[in-house]
């Protein structure tokens, strides 16, 4: 299907909804360098914290906002939570997006 024949078709507002709540998480420079880590690989909170020099509260924030979009999972072992990336779509999303701003 073109591009053309794409933007033809109405959409409606629980699609409208989840496209600006999918941009809306890439439009943070904090929720991009976190999905851009976990799209490889799981990280702990404490993990990411360190490795992008943030504090706690705020990667577990920003982690709750991707949660909730369902952008990130995690898997609990013993206290501590591992996240991950949960959408190849939006980290596809992302790594085009990346790709442009090299160019």
């Amino acid at each position: 299907m073109t591009m053309e024949k794409r933007t033809q078709h109405e959409l409606d507002e629980e699609t409208l909804f989840v496209v600006s709540q999918t941009f809306k998480a890439l439009s943070d420079p904090t929720r991009i360098r976190i999905l851009n880590m976990l799209c490889c690989e799981e990280h702990s909170v404490n993990d990411i914290a360190e490795k992008l020099d943030l504090n706690q509260s705020a990667v577990s924030h920003q982690l709750r906002f991707l949660k909730n979009l369902r952008l990130v999972k995690f898997r609990r072992e013993g206290t501590t939570l591992y996240y991950t990336s949960a959408d190849e779509h939006v980290i596809n999303l992302l790594h085009q997006a990346i790709d442009h701003a090299h160019h």
